[in-house]
């Protein structure tokens, strides 16, 4: 059974960082592309980040460009997001999920395993 499990969401203030982490068991983990993706209350989900099976390449948000980070540990199952520069737009619940699906866009195709998120809350 694959399982997704997020960490490292919380409150902090507008300006400070976090790091999430996804573990993932269950799954090739090496081989899948990965994302990050977030929904706001309110709001459609939308993807936040997404990196191949071998971190190569990244996709990131016009929203998020030059202040989050996605990578990932083969070794460890593991993907994380550092997200720095934090604004309160960025206020989510932030999911992990994956395998994913790229090319021109990035989606999930019915096959990806979710995480059951994690809060976010930037305090402005």
């Amino acid at each position: 059974q694959v399982q997704l499990v997020e960490s490292g969401g919380g409150l902090v203030q507008a300006g400070e960082s976090l790091r999430l982490s996804c573990a993932a068991s269950g799954m090739i983990f090496s081989i899948n592309a990965m994302a990050w993706y977030r929904q706001a209350p309110g709001k459609q989900r939308e993807l936040v980040a997404g990196i191949t099976s071998g971190g190569i390449t990244t996709k990131y948000a016009d929203s998020v460009k030059g202040r989050f980070t996605i990578s990932r540990d083969n070794a460890k199952n593991t993907v994380y997001l550092q997200m720095n520069s934090l604004k309160p737009e960025d206020t989510a619940v932030y999911y992990c999920a994956g395998p994913v699906r790229y090319g021109s866009r990035w989606y999930d195709d019915g096959r990806a395993t979710w995480g059951q998120g994690t809060q976010v809350t930037v305090s402005a």
